[in-house]
């Protein structure tokens, strides 16, 4: 790639963070990387799976794009807690702000990358939160209520309180969906303290990709996974204690890998649900990103299928407006 010409030309404020946003199998990741590269920036992490060890494959975390004319471009918010565990917003937002503080006092460019949207959102935002505890009775109330009828009572909680947190791209088993409303019933009871975290600034860059090419890209690279040690990872998972109820709570391969590894499911009917379940994923992905520009940001879309070397000086060109 011929990162030097523009790197010489590359004129913009060091203090300001790039964000690069996309669904799934859109490249987001290696034109991050690549513009990182080239500028001498680091990458903050969007995903909020890919904050787990030992789960690579199933979340796509190809840590070797991350690896850019043989030097490793600094990234950040990557396995950083234990599979099994619950990482939550209040937690990725803290940890963001903790790595972009590090990033730009020694003079770099911060690069948020990533599809999760609420994580995207509620740190250009600066969404007030707070630590949500569990609520152990109100658990027992929703255990047993199915997806939909969860999905429902959600539905009310954020139509009462206003809320954009908890979009369907996130809330895709019984599991998260009753820590959803555990967290918007909370809020609606208690007062968000004030924390002091202000919204960033930020140009905001999307990977735009044709459906049907989306969709093709998809299907192939779930074929490349499952052939490739996707069973065997989260049989591994499995292996080292972790429960398969936590592991179908993390949704999409988790979920429809652990069912057939335990025996609940055939391959062909995993197979099937899962490839439809992440083309559904991608869709809800462009809807909250097209939500997002409803709701004042503005978000500066490129063609997937350019060459890196346009991509990046089209991301130059909008720098230096």
């Amino acid at each position: 790639m011929v990162f030097y010409s523009l790197n010489r030309i590359f004129a913009y404020d060091m203090q300001k963070m790039i964000t690069i946003l996309g669904p799934t199998a859109s490249g987001k990741t290696q034109l991050a990387t690549a513009l990182a590269a080239m500028i001498g920036g680091e990458i903050i992490s969007a995903d909020s799976r890919q904050v787990y060890r030992g789960m690579d494959i199933g979340t796509g975390k190809d840590l070797d794009d991350y690896v850019v004319n043989g030097q490793l471009v600094p990234y950040h918010l990557i396995d950083i807690c234990e599979p099994g565990t619950k990482y939550n917003l209040f937690q990725y937002q803290e940890a963001f702000f903790t790595a972009y503080k590090d990033i730009v006092c020694r003079g770099k460019t911060p690069i948020l990358c990533g599809g999760t949207g609420l994580y995207i959102e509620a740190v250009l935002k600066g969404y007030k939160l707070s630590p949500v505890p569990q609520n152990p009775a109100l658990r027992k109330e929703l255990e047993g209520k199915t997806l939909g009828e969860l999905t429902k009572m959600l539905e009310g909680l954020k139509a009462k309180s206003g809320s954009v947190m908890h979009n369907t791209t996130d809330v895709d088993s019984a599991q998260r969906a009753i820590r959803a409303i555990e967290i918007e019933s909370y809020n609606l009871e208690h007062p968000t303290p004030r924390r002091d975290l202000p919204p960033i600034s930020s140009l905001i860059i999307g990977v735009n990709i044709d459906r049907d090419e989306r969709r093709k890209k998809i299907s192939y690279r779930l074929r490349q996974r499952l052939e490739h040690g996707m069973i065997d990872e989260v049989k591994g998972l499995l292996d080292k204690g972790i429960p398969a109820e936590d592991l179908i709570y993390y949704g999409l391969e988790y979920k429809y890998v652990t069912e057939y590894v335990i025996g609940k499911t055939s391959y062909e009917e995993m197979f099937t649900k899962l490839e439809i379940a992440i083309h559904q994923f991608a869709k809800r992905q462009m809807t909250w990103f097209r939500g997002m520009e409803r709701r004042g940001f503005t978000i500066h879309w490129i063609d997937a299928m350019l060459p890196m070397e346009e991509k990046l000086s089209e991301i130059k060109a909008l720098a230096s407006l």
